[in-house]
């Protein structure tokens, strides 16, 4: 499996950020797969922000609230992040990622838990 997320780079606060990942290699549709979006804040750690599972059950982070949505889009094999309401707090290095989670393992709701990543894209949140 292979990633690629796409974005603007640059968000002014309060502004909506919206990231794309292009996936190959397989179909997000493929059984017991999650796909997940993952940010790193400069000199923090990984935060698992939500998945979007292959059935298109959707997991977010608590800490997010109702701030992030995650979506698909099917015929183009590709996957999508919104936030609103956006900080400074918000830069961060955002990833998406995939793994393969058979039902009896529950959400995978660590970065740890996934194996398929790209290579991230930066996004800055300043006037």
């Amino acid at each position: 499996v292979q990633l690629q997320e796409s974005g603007p780079g640059l968000v002014k606060p309060s502004q909506t950020l919206s990231l794309t990942c292009a996936v190959s290699g397989d179909s997000i549709t493929t059984n017991y797969y999650h796909w997940a979006w993952i940010r790193q804040p400069p000199g923090k750690g990984l935060e698992w922000m939500g998945d979007i599972a292959y059935s298109g059950s959707t997991f977010y982070s608590p800490s997010l609230g109702s701030r992030i949505s995650i979506s698909r889009d099917i015929a183009n094999n590709m996957m999508y992040l919104q936030m609103n309401s956006l900080k400074p707090e918000d830069t961060a290095v955002y990833y998406c990622a995939a793994t393969y989670r058979p039902l009896w393992g529950g959400v995978p709701t660590t970065a740890s838990s996934y194996d398929n990543w790209g290579q991230g894209t930066q996004v800055t949140v300043s006037s």
